[in-house]
């Protein structure tokens, strides 16, 4: 009697620590899996994807280069596309940072809000939404009120802008129609009105606004003005000579000596007046490498690199001083 209670209590045991076993085998399981799909980086390490609007392409390239020779186990991949599918592609959470020319608006706040995720935005510059002509347009001073009359379809033609020009009909050119330099036409230039132009062109990228204006006498460019810093001028004052930029003015007649390009000092004084922000937009619940790479775009080595590349630091001691020279 006493051997077959032994047996029975030996055969219950064995089956307990069978189910245990498998159990453990189970969860140990579940758990390498878990792991596998679980972000495991850092402020400074690890993989992560970022999107930015194609026209901030030049800068980023710039800011991703000294971040990863600073942090060698971090690995971003840019993405350049239109700030409209960055937008989305953020709401969905498919990436945690995009850089864009725009913060948040209230309905994209409301709906981060609701899903319990919080935005963070971080002021990275200033950049100058550029205009440029080809190098046949002898006429390159321009006002913000022709601006917007060619833009909102009321002006076609460039004699109606400038008296005597042979140069036919006015041929606009974007770099994206969902671009940032399209959302600040018309939400900065035209107060929300649509874009209304019967010659509205959109290629894909900044590079192609560049290469259609350098071809085409009658057309005008609208990019970001970093895209037309010389590399080889390192004080940042000389512009790509296959196009002209040409000079804005806040006045009623634009001339040589009351229009001003979109030089980092004329950012910074306000008489350049299409001048827009440039932000790092940031949903990251895991608070990771995102964030690592947002910081570092508005520290002092990312604040110097944003300067050297032609545009205004957000966060530069920057003074400027007049100086009189005497003969």
């Amino acid at each position: 009697m006493k051997s077959n209670f032994t047996h029975s209590s030996f055969m219950r045991s064995s089956l307990l620590i069978s189910v245990a076993i498998v159990t453990l085998l189970v969860f140990c399981a579940c758990n390498r899996q878990k792991s596998k799909n679980a972000r495991t980086d850092t402020y400074a390490s690890g993989t992560m994807t970022l999107m930015c609007d194609e026209s901030f392409s030049p800068i980023i390239n710039e800011e991703l280069k000294v971040f990863h020779a600073t942090y060698r186990d971090a690995k971003v991949t840019p993405v350049y596309t239109n700030e409209l599918d960055a937008f989305n592609a953020l709401m969905k959470q498919d990436v945690h940072l995009i850089i864009a020319a725009r913060n948040f608006n209230e309905k994209e706040l409301n709906y981060f809000k609701t899903n319990g995720l919080q935005p963070r935005y971080f002021p990275l510059g200033y950049d100058g939404m550029a205009l440029i002509c080809n190098n046949q347009n002898t006429d390159s001073c321009i006002t913000v009120n022709d601006v917007r009359r060619i833009l909102s379809g009321k002006v076609t033609n460039w004699n109606e802008v400038n008296e005597g020009s042979k140069l036919g009909e006015i041929d606009v050119v974007f770099d994206n129609n969902k671009s940032a330099a399209v959302h600040y036409a018309v939400d900065s230039i035209l107060g929300g009105t649509p874009i209304n132009s019967p010659n509205i062109t959109a290629v894909k990228t900044s590079a192609e606004v560049i290469n259609y204006v350098e071809k085409t006498p009658n057309a005008i460019g609208i990019i970001g003005s970093n895209w037309l810093n010389d590399k080889r001028d390192t004080t940042n004052v000389t512009f790509k000579k296959n196009i002209t930029v040409m000079s804005v003015s806040k006045l009623d007649k634009a001339t040589e000596m009351n229009s001003w390009k979109p030089y980092q000092l004329y950012l910074l004084d306000g008489r350049y007046p299409f001048a827009r922000t440039v932000y790092a937009l940031l949903v990251d619940p895991y608070h990771g490498l995102p964030v690592g790479v947002a910081n570092f775009m508005q520290s002092p080595i990312g604040q110097k690199i944003i300067l050297k590349s032609a545009l205004l630091p957000y966060r530069g001691d920057l003074t400027f001083r007049k100086v009189n020279v005497k003969e």
